[in-house]
C-alpha cells in the first residue's frame, strides 16, 4: 500500500497554496506563539470546500477559539449566509472579536458567549452546516445536541477524529491517554449513528464528515 500522508507529501502540496490574506497568516503565527489549537490549513482548505460545496444559509460553531475558522467560513460563505459561533474563554473572545472587526465580517459572525453545554440546548433555529472542533471529553454530548440542531441533509464537520495519530495507536503516552480514550468512544458512536451517513478521513487531524439522513 502507497504510504499518501508524510511530511514530504504535505510539503510538496503547500507548494500549491493560495496566497493567503495578512490577517491569516497573523492568526496562525498568533496561535502557534500562544499555544492556541485552531485547524490545520489542509482541515481549513477542506472545510472551506465543504462551505463552498454545501452553499449553507446558517452554520452553527462549536469551539471560536480565536476566530480563525470562523472567518475562513464566512468568506465562503453565500451573501446572507450566518455564522453562529460558541467559545467560553473570555480571553479568546476578546481576540477573536478583534481579528473579525479587522476582516470586516462582523454582520456574518455571531459569537455566543458561555459554555456550549449550556448554550447548545437553549438554541430552536436549525442550521445546514455544524462545526464541531470543542474539549474532547465533551464531544459526544455536544454531538448529540448538535445533531438535534442540524437540519436533515445537513453536514457535521469534525476535527480532530485521528487524535495526533493517537486514536489509532497501540502506544499511547500518558499525558493523552485519557483524550485519547474520549475521541475513540467518541468515533464509535460517530460511524455507527443510524441517522447520520458518517466517515472519517485522514486530513490535517483526522476530519469527520456526516450527512444527516
Amino acid at each position: 500500500m502507497s504510504k499518501i500522508i508524510n511530511e514530504n507529501q504535505i510539503e510538496y502540496l503547500n507548494g500549491f497554496r493560495k496566497e493567503r490574506e495578512d490577517v491569516l497568516i497573523e492568526m496562525e503565527e498568533y496561535a502557534k506563539a500562544n499555544k492556541i489549537p485552531i485547524l490545520d490549513w489542509l482541515s481549513s482548505e477542506f472545510l472551506e470546500h465543504m462551505i463552498l460545496t454545501a452553499r449553507p444559509k446558517r452554520v452553527l460553531e462549536i469551539g471560536t477559539a480565536i476566530a480563525y475558522s470562523s472567518i475562513r467560513i464566512a468568506r465562503s460563505l453565500r451573501k446572507k449566509g450566518i455564522v453562529d459561533t460558541i467559545e467560553k474563554s473570555e480571553p479568546n473572545i476578546e481576540t477573536a472579536y478583534g481579528f473579525i472587526k479587522r476582516t470586516g465580517f462582523e454582520s456574518k459572525i455571531n459569537i455566543l458567549e458561555g459554555d456550549a453545554l449550556d448554550i447548545l440546548p437553549r438554541l430552536s433555529k436549525k442550521y445546514d452546516f455544524i462545526f464541531l472542533d470543542a474539549d474532547k471529553e465533551d464531544y459526544e454530548t455536544l454531538f448529540h445536541f448538535a445533531l438535534m440542531l442540524l437540519k436533515k441533509k445537513g453536514i457535521i464537520f469534525i476535527d480532530n477524529l485521528l487524535w495526533k495519530g493517537y486514536a489509532a495507536s497501540k502506544s499511547v503516552p500518558h499525558d493523552f491517554k485519557n483524550s485519547t480514550q474520549h475521541v475513540r468512544k467518541f468515533n464509535d458512536v460517530f460511524m455507527n449513528q443510524k441517522n447520520l451517513k458518517a466517515y472519517i478521513y485522514p486530513i490535517g487531524d483526522g476530519i469527520g464528515i456526516g450527512v444527516k439522513c
